[in-house]
């Protein structure tokens, strides 16, 4: 048995120890694999070119024989009158009949105040009137028997029945009660003036609109106290709504000093609405208002609308073109002209180009310029008005580079 044994564990086979030096060994590669990945795709990522971003303008065309632009500027729509209206005494409102956007005609009634205290004192007006009239009434009867009493008075003192002094008296009691009647009469005037008075306060509970226009703000409700002047602090309105003349309509722009020699009355004007860009309106100037603010160095310039829309409304901003005078100035070729912002346009000497958009990428144009058209520079060979252009381009701007638009 011994020997059986024996033989068995001669056949069993030895396992080989596991070699941890060559498992190890893998681990490390990998680790260093992973890391050189890593560290690669983060120098990739911070060396990669990065995007400029970039103002882009659209290149434009001139009309063929459209008037040069001699100046351009800024300004807003503003209504020579505009009015907000306010009550002539003050009182508590019961009623107002005004709503924003709401059309109104001149002597249209915007709103009511509180008349129980006019009412009132009207009456009492009244009363007094009657009053003065009535004593006229009752003393012009007592002086036609005053003056029957007198004539008799007289008669019999022609017969000695009665003295002079009783005659005396009784031409005394006619001049009196004439005297009387005339008071009177007076009071009645003073009565009529302050029944006037009376209605015309009743009348100031009613506020009017003094001119036909739009309502563009409702200021007041029922239960305010109204005033013509601030009173109360903030618990006391001064004006009830606004209104604006919609026909009185026009556009004020600040011009700078050093180009108002460009600027005269009547002089053509294209101007755009900034919430319509695309509305070209035609309007001539008014007249330069004929001082300069000295802190901003600009002349202030009245502007009219030759044509009026409902799309125009007050306060509104808007861009102006001051147009060249066709006698003056030649007037652009018989075809359209390439127009191009000033601020694209890059000078290096003599030369003249711009970065040009293509696709995400920019390309270096060179270009040639004409004339000047207020902002704008007219090209005369580079550009086409399917281009678009870089503004105020960065310095690290070149062709080629990525971009971004802003």
């Amino acid at each position: 048995m011994t020997d059986l044994e024996d033989d068995l564990a001669a056949l069993k086979i030895e396992r080989a120890p596991e070699s941890r030096v060559s498992f190890a060994w893998v681990k490390w590669v990998v680790l260093l694999l992973v890391l050189g990945g890593a560290g690669y795709g983060t120098y990739a990522y911070v060396t990669r070119e990065r995007p400029i971003e970039v103002s882009v303008a659209q290149v434009t065309e001139r009309a063929a024989g459209t008037q040069a632009t001699l100046l351009s500027g800024t300004g807003y729509v503003t209504a020579r009158r505009r009015a907000t209206i306010s009550s002539k005494i003050t009182g508590k409102i019961v009623e107002v009949n005004v709503e924003e956007g709401m059309a109104v005609k001149e002597g249209q009634i915007l709103a009511r105040l509180d008349d129980s205290t006019a009412r009132s004192s009207l009456r009492l007006a009244e009363a007094q009137l009657a009053a003065a009239r009535g004593g006229v009434n009752e003393n012009e009867v007592r002086l036609n028997e005053a003056k029957v009493t007198y004539g008799r008075l007289v008669a019999l003192l022609k017969d000695g029945i009665v003295t002079q002094a009783e005659v005396d008296t009784a031409k005394a009691q006619v001049d009196s009660i004439g005297a009387r009647i005339e008071s009177l009469r007076h009071q009645i005037t003073v009565s009529e003036r302050a029944l006037e008075f009376e209605q015309t306060n009743l009348d100031n509970t009613i506020v009017r609109a003094p001119f036909s226009g739009m309502a563009i703000s409702k200021d007041a409700q029922a239960g305010e106290m109204v005033s013509p002047v601030s009173a109360g602090g903030g618990f006391t309105r001064t004006g009830i709504c606004t209104i604006v003349d919609m026909r009185s309509l026009e556009i004020e722009v600040d011009v700078n000093e050093a180009y108002i020699n460009r600027v005269k009355p009547g002089q053509d004007v294209v101007a755009m609405l900034d919430a319509y860009p695309d509305w070209q309106i035609p309007a001539e100037v008014v007249t330069p208002v004929p001082t300069a603010d000295r802190q901003k160095a600009t002349v202030l310039v009245r502007i009219r609308f030759k044509q009026l829309d409902p799309r125009i409304l007050p306060d509104m901003g808007i861009k102006v073109s001051f147009l060249a005078d066709p006698g003056a100035t030649p007037v652009a070729a018989a075809r359209p002209t390439t127009l191009v912002p000033k601020a694209a346009v890059v000078k290096e000497g003599e030369q003249s180009y711009v970065f040009v958009i293509a696709g995400e990428t920019v390309e270096r144009r060179a270009i040639k310029t004409g004339g000047a058209d207020g902002d704008k520079f007219e090209v005369t060979a580079g550009l086409t008005s399917a281009d678009r252009v870089v503004v105020s381009p960065p310095p690290t701007l070149a062709a080629g580079k990525l971009i971004k638009i802003k």
